[in-house]
């Protein structure tokens, strides 16, 4: 046994699926593994066997594996802090994104503020464009029998909504913004500070045409954001807090939803018992949301930089040490839920980390949990007897968010063509 409680494997070999590298005691959050099929593997083997994972790559960092200690440690924001921000070795040139990287009392004065647009209120009064933008976007291609289903419609809605709904830019805008936040999440090290000074510069425009408009009498959340908060000394926030905020509610409006949505339709896809349940009984959908989140998370984990000395999990931890809240891992502890690598369309009591835990739970989860009943109950409604296209598999990008890239999906004549006789071949 190594001191990480997992049984070391031998020299050149690995006891995680998918992967040669020891995910104990060297572990990489930038393994390839973690953009294959693998990823749920390699999660359980982490669940099972290793509590704590140590990982030498950069700075270095420690990673919490189980749910009781990523809660813990999500709860303790005075030991556990967000304001050295939520990346483990940080691209250079990544921007401030706030909230998210600051601690109580002053991440709870932009809460404060900005829950007002993503509270259930709120959010329930998004519901009807929302269901348009769906129905727009399956109108598109529903007559073709066939769709990639992230391309034509999961990449879109949760851009259309965010635009539509709260912040007031032009739609025609969302592609070049979900590029390059997409660039800044997944692409090459090299190009994610750029692509998200992109962002950054974008959001600041836009703030400073409504500030330099010198109306403020809209109330929506760009003027709430131009208004912006004290600092813990009573002195205005600068302008770069601002900027990041709204950064922030971009990045988290457009990074995320995509995902489940995405899994949740390719499950549906490939297993027709639970489709068939959801078509016939829809009042199963809102629980079934959960379990889509819980498997699909699209937040993988978050760092944490300790403030204090403490002990978790039997680590020791020093003031300046970075971790990783493993909330994918932490969402597939068997301690936490029964049957957990199990995805349940009827379970009733669901738990799970997707969603973070403590101050920092995700601001926008009230409207992700709408756009996810929408998009699957239109989706089911329209087209209620789809597959996986015959020879496809998805794709997938993670760092530490994780994505699908492509799900092709055929129904109607397409479905019926005789093709889906085919083998699927081995991944």
């Amino acid at each position: 046994m190594t001191e990480y409680g997992v049984e070391s494997p031998a020299q050149g070999e690995s006891s995680y699926p998918g992967t040669d590298r020891d995910m104990a005691g060297d572990f990489d959050i930038t393994d390839p593994v973690w953009a294959t099929p693998h990823f749920e593997d390699v999660l359980d083997e982490l669940v099972a066997k290793c509590p704590v994972s140590h990982s030498s790559a950069g700075t270095g960092y420690r990673v919490f594996n189980h749910h009781r200690d990523v809660r813990r440690c999500g709860q303790d924001w005075k030991t556990f802090s967000s304001a050295g921000g939520y990346l483990v070795n940080r691209p250079e040139g990544a921007p401030l994104i706030l909230p998210e990287e600051s601690d109580p009392p002053y991440h709870n004065e932009w809460r404060k503020r900005l829950n007002a647009f993503f509270d259930p209120k709120s959010v329930k009064g998004y519901e009807e464009p929302m269901r348009q933008v769906a129905n727009d976007l399956i109108d598109a291609f529903i007559e073709r029998g066939e769709c990639e289903y992230v391309a034509d419609f999961a990449a879109h809605l949760p851009g259309m909504v965010l635009f539509r709904c709260v912040i007031p830019v032009p739609v025609g805008d969302t592609p070049m913004l979900f590029e390059a936040i997409d660039t800044g999440t997944f692409g090459p090290l090299d190009e994610r500070g750029p692509a998200f000074a992109v962002v950054a510069d974008y959001c600041d425009k836009l703030l400073r045409d409504r500030a330099e408009a010198g109306d403020s009498s809209r109330g929506d959340i760009i003027d709430v954001i131009v208004e912006g908060v004290p600092l813990p000394d009573g002195s205005p926030c600068p302008w770069e807090h601002k900027v990041a905020t709204l950064l922030d509610v971009v990045f988290g409006g457009l990074a995320t939803t995509t995902h489940v949505m995405s899994g949740a339709i390719y499950h549906l896809s490939t297993h027709a018992e639970d489709r068939k349940a959801l078509v016939e009984d829809p009042a199963l959908v809102p629980q079934a949301i959960e379990e889509f989140v819980r498997l699909f998370p699209p937040v993988f984990a978050v760092a944490r930089v300790v403030k204090q000395p403490v002990e978790v999990a039997g680590e020791h931890l020093e003031v300046g040490d970075w971790v990783l809240l493993n909330y994918a891992a932490a969402s597939r502890d068997p301690e936490a839920i029964s049957n957990a690598t199990e995805l349940d369309v009827h379970r009733e009591d669901v738990v799970h980390a997707a969603f973070g835990v403590g101050p920092h739970r995700c601001l926008g989860s009230h409207l992700a949990r709408l756009e996810l009943r929408v998009s699957v109950e239109e989706f089911l409604r329209r087209i209620p007897e789809f597959e996986l296209k015959p020879g496809s598999e998805p794709e997938y990008e993670c760092a530490q968010l994780r994505t699908m890239k492509n799900v092709q999906l055929v129904w109607g004549e397409e479905r019926e063509s005789g093709a889906l006789v085919q083998p699927t071949p081995e991944v």
